[in-house]
């Protein structure tokens, strides 16, 4: 992925060449940068549009050498209109409640976390952290970051969802819920609850990360159009033929 310049007073580094988490037998390269100071806000703002993705206090891109599979993609709010499927979702957690939240982490929401990575990620680095690294996740934030908890009718926890509040939209961090309740498509829910949240606000974008066609794990994001993507020339609707070519 190749990005315009973007701020002279910032500083940007190149990570070290390592594994590839999405795709086998590639390697993954980084361009960083810190988001420290007064202007924290709006350089993630102003690198979140240009293609970053922000993680505790770092922003952070791809650029690996021959490799282009990482697109950061936004749903353009205003023209989304929910699938079949996804309406059938929304209805059946229609007794979930949703409570936005500080950005604090309680042992509560760890729990549900490492049931989750274990369940889903259990070859992940992230299945190894303990209460205090997932604290760093949610807490270590220089900007405007938020942390819904989704609540059943018994008011246990079953799902999460950390985003960060932008100029234009609403970007999903992290999200985590119960792997037993699969069947409610929490994943799903919480994307179209971020969507609602966005037009509530009269915000154009909810921002859901980078997505990968050949990665299973990414295909869920294809299903919520128009999906835009970034590349050199700026934001751009995938067309179906890419969307299609997600892997289930």
């Amino acid at each position: 992925m190749r990005h315009t310049r973007l701020h002279r007073t910032h500083f940007f580094f190149a990570t070290a060449p390592l594994n590839c988490p999405y795709l086998e037998n590639r390697v993954e390269r980084r361009v960083v940068t810190e988001l420290v100071g007064r202007d924290a806000e709006d350089m993630n703002d102003t690198l979140s549009r240009a293609g970053f993705r922000r993680s505790h206090s770092v922003a952070y891109a791809p650029i690996c050498r021959d490799c282009n599979a990482c697109l950061a993609v936004r749903v353009r709010v205003d023209d989304f209109t929910p699938s079949r499927s996804q309406r059938r979702v929304w209805k059946f957690n229609r007794s979930v409640v949703a409570r936005d939240c500080l950005p604090v982490a309680t042992m509560e929401q760890f729990d549900l976390f490492a049931l989750y990575q274990n369940s889903r990620h259990g070859d992940g680095d992230m299945a190894k952290m303990d209460f205090r690294d997932y604290q760093a996740l949610v807490e270590d934030t220089p900007v405007r970051t938020s942390l819904v908890e989704l609540r059943d009718a018994r008011r246990r926890l079953v799902a999460a969802c950390l985003y960060d509040r932008l100029a234009d939209g609403l970007s999903a961090i992290y999200s985590f819920f119960d792997p037993e309740l699969y069947r409610h498509s929490l994943g799903t829910y919480m994307i179209l609850w971020l969507i609602e949240q966005a037009r509530a606000r009269a915000l154009p974008h909810a921002y859901l990360g980078y997505w990968i066609a050949e990665s299973p794990k990414m295909s869920y994001k294809a299903a919520f159009r128009p999906l835009e993507a970034y590349s050199p020339e700026g934001w751009r609707v995938l067309g179906e033929d890419e969307l299609a070519a997600a892997k289930p």
